[in-house]
C-alpha cells in the first residue's frame, strides 16, 4: 500500500478529505421540513452554468441575429426538457449513491466503455472550446488582449479559481451561483437598453416555428448548447456532496428538493438565453442599422456582437455583455473540469489531480481554438463554437440513453425507478432530439451531394462514408436502447422497516471512501478492511 501511495504524484487513491468525522460534510437534518431545501441548494446552480456558457451565447445571438424571435420557442422546449433530464441524473445518483459514469461502468462490456468513455471526453472538449473561444473574446473586449493570446491566458486563470476548492463545496458553490447571477443582471440590463416587442417575443417563445435547413441547423446547435451529455454525468455526482438521511422519506425528500432546487437555477438560465436572444434580435432588426452594422448581423458571434452593441446600444453595454461573457467563461471551465474528473474516475477508475485534469482539457481545446484564432481570426473561432455545440448534440444520446434506462431500472432504482408516464415524456424527449439530428444530417448531407462542388468520385466517396457513418451512429443507438439492464444497485433507502433497521447500523455506501467528487466534501465510507 505504501508503494502504491508513492507511485505517482499525479494519480492518487488516497481520501481527498483528510477526515475522520463528519465535520466537513453537508449534512441535512433527519426531519421533514422546508428548511431542508436550503441544504440542497448548490448542485443546481453549477449544473446551470452550462446552460448559460459562451456556446449558448454564440448560438443565441446568431439565431436572434438571422431568426429574430423565431427560435425562442427552443430555449423553451430545450430548459423544460433539461429540468426533467436533470431532475433523472440527481435521482440516480441519491438513490444509488453511484454517479452515471460508475453506473455504464458497472453495465456495460469493456468494449462498450471505452468508446462510451471516448465520447464523453470528447463531449468535454467540445464543451471547453467555446469557454476558451469566450473568455479570450471577454479579455479581447475589456482590456484588448488579442484573441489568441487571450486563449492561452484561460490555461492559467482557471486554475486560480479552482484553488478555491480548498475552502469546500458551499463556498464554490455561493461562487458559481453569484457568478450566475452577475450574468443575469448584465443581460437583464441590456434587455432594457435594447428594449425588444415584448409581444412578438412572447408570440416566438411559445408559436413553434422552423424555416428551412439553415434554422434547422440554428436549432440544433441550440439544442446541443443547452442540454450538454457531460452535464448528466456531472449531476449525478454533485447530488454525492450531501448526507441525506437513509430513509424512504429521506431519500424521496431529497428527489423532490433536488428537483426544486434545478428548476430554480435552470430558470434563471431560460431567461438569460431568452434575453441574449431577444437582444440580438431587437438590435439586429433595428431600422436605423448602418451598412457595417447589417454586415455585422448577417455573421454574428462573440466578438462582433461586443462591437455592434457598442455603436447600436452604447460604450456601456459593450462593457456588460463583456464582463458577463467572462463570468460565464470563467465559472463554465470549473464545473467542466470536474466533469471531466468524474467521467474518468467512472469510467476508469482513473483519479487525476485536478489541476493536472484541467491542464490536460484545456490544452485539448486550446489546440484547435488556438490555431484557428490564428489562421481564421475571431470569425473562425466564431464558426468553431456552433461546430463544437453541434458535436455535443449529436453526442447527447449515448449519455441519455443510458440515463433514462437506468432510471427506470427497478434493478436499479428499486421502488424509485421511474413512472411509466415520465418514461413514457423522457424517452420522447429523447426521440425528438435524436430525430432533429438525424434529419439535419441526411439533409446536410443531401445537399453536400447534390450541390457541391464536387467530382463524380468525390460524391461517391462522401456519400458512402457520410451513410456509412450515419449506420454506426444509429446502430450505436440501437444498441443501447435494445440491451437490457444486467447490473443491479445497492439503494441508499430500502423499502421494508426490518432492512431500514440494518441499513442503520451500516453505512449507506459499500467499499472505500468516496473519492469521485473531487477536492468536495463527501460523505466518507468507513474503511470496512480496518473495520474487519
Amino acid at each position: 500500500m505504501t508503494a502504491n501511495k508513492g507511485s505517482s504524484q499525479f494519480m492518487t487513491n488516497a481520501p481527498l478529505i483528510e477526515s475522520s468525522d463528519d465535520t466537513n460534510q453537508i449534512v441535512v437534518p433527519d426531519k421533514t421540513s422546508w428548511k431542508n431545501l436550503f441544504a440542497y441548494m448548490g448542485p443546481g446552480f453549477l449544473v446551470s452554468i452550462a446552460y448559460i456558457d459562451p456556446g449558448n451565447f454564440e448560438t443565441d445571438l446568431q439565431s436572434g441575429a438571422q431568426y429574430k424571435y423565431e427560435l425562442l420557442w427552443i430555449i423553451l422546449v430545450a430548459s423544460a426538457a433539461a429540468l426533467v433530464i436533470q431532475s433523472l441524473a440527481a435521482n440516480l445518483g441519491v438513490v444509488t449513491g453511484k454517479h452515471l459514469a460508475e453506473h455504464c461502468k458497472n453495465e456495460y462490456e469493456k468494449v462498450t466503455n471505452f468508446i462510451l468513455w471516448i465520447l464523453a471526453e470528447i463531449s468535454i472538449v467540445a464543451c471547453d472550446i467555446p469557454e476558451v473561444i469566450g473568455t479570450a473574446f471577454a479579455l479581447n473586449m475589456l482590456f484588448s488582449i488579442p484573441v489568441w493570446c487571450g486563449v492561452l491566458l484561460t490555461g492559467f486563470s482557471t486554475l486560480i479559481l479552482l484553488a478555491l476548492q480548498q475552502y469546500g463545496v458551499r463556498k464554490l458553490e455561493f461562487l458559481i451561483a453569484f457568478l450566475v447571477l452577475t450574468i443575469a443582471v448584465c443581460f437583464l440590463v441590456e434587455l432594457g437598453i435594447a428594449k425588444p416587442d415584448a409581444s412578438e417575443v412572447l408570440y416566438g417563445l411559445f408559436v413553434p416555428q422552423l424555416k428551412g435547413s439553415g434554422s434547422t441547423g440554428l436549432a440544433i446547435s441550440l439544442l446541443g448548447a443547452m442540454v450538454m451529455p457531460h452535464n448528466l454525468f456531472l449531476h449525478s455526482a454533485l447530488v454525492l456532496s450531501r448526507k441525506v438521511p437513509r430513509s424512504v422519506g429521506g431519500i424521496k425528500e431529497a428527489c423532490r428538493f433536488y428537483m426544486i432546487e434545478s428548476g430554480f437555477a435552470l430558470a434563471v438560465a431560460f431567461l438569460i438565453n431568452i434575453s441574449v436572444i431577444a437582444v440580438s434580435g431587437s438590435v439586429c432588426s433595428s431600422s436605423n442599422l448602418n451598412a457595417d452594422d447589417q454586415k455585422s448581423c448577417q455573421d454574428l458571434d462573440l466578438n462582433t456582437a461586443s462591437f455592434l452593441l457598442r455603436n447600436v446600444l452604447g460604450k456601456w453595454s459593450s462593457k456588460v455583455f463583456a464582463i458577463a461573457l467572462l463570468a460565464s467563461g470563467q465559472s463554465s471551465t470549473i464545473t467542466g473540469t470536474y466533469a471531466g474528473q468524474y467521467v474518468m474516475q467512472g469510467f476508469l477508475d482513473l483519479r487525476m489531480r485536478p489541476w493536472l485534469r484541467n491542464f490536460l482539457t484545456r490544452c485539448l481545446a486550446i489546440v484547435p481554438s488556438l490555431i484557428v484564432a490564428l489562421i481564421g481570426g475571431s470569425a473562425g473561432a466564431g464558426k468553431l463554437i456552433i461546430i463544437a455545440s453541434m458535436i455535443l448534440s449529436f453526442e447527447l444520446p449515448f449519455a441519455l440513453i443510458p440515463l433514462l434506462k437506468f432510471t427506470s431500472s427497478e434493478t436499479k432504482m428499486g421502488s424509485y425507478a421511474n413512472s411509466k408516464t415520465i418514461s413514457a415524456i423522457t424517452w420522447i424527449i429523447g426521440s425528438l432530439i435524436m430525430g432533429i439530428n438525424i434529419y439535419f444530417l441526411v439533409d446536410h448531407l443531401i445537399n453536400v451531394l447534390v450541390h457541391g462542388n464536387m467530382a463524380v468520385v468525390g460524391k461517391v466517396f462522401c456519400g458512402v462514408l457520410g451513410f456509412s457513418g450515419m449506420l454506426i451512429y444509429l446502430a450505436g443507438i440501437g444498441y443501447l436502447v435494445m440491451r437490457k439492464n444486467k447490473e443491479a444497485s445497492h439503494l441508499l433507502a430500502l423499502t421494508t422497516p426490518e432492512c431500514r433497521e440494518m441499513e442503520r447500523s451500516a453505512s449507506s455506501y459499500d467499499g472505500q471512501p468516496r473519492q469521485d467528487i473531487v477536492s468536495m466534501q463527501l460523505p466518507q465510507r468507513p474503511n470496512t478492511e480496518n473495520a474487519n
